[in-house]
């Protein structure tokens, strides 16, 4: 049975950059973004309906 390095990861592993995923930065980072975008959606959608 082979091995892949992409599958053996643990459940929890850092960022390619060395930093936790789910820390919390404060600031502009793309995560914000990202949850910055979904609250918009779910607010349009909220004013449509």
């Amino acid at each position: 049975m082979e091995t892949r390095s992409s599958t053996d990861l643990p459940p929890v592993s850092t960022e390619y950059n060395g930093k936790d995923r789910n820390a919390f930065l404060f600031g502009w980072i793309p995560q914000t973004e990202l949850w910055n975008g979904r609250l918009a959606m779910i607010g349009f959608l909220a004013y449509l309906v």
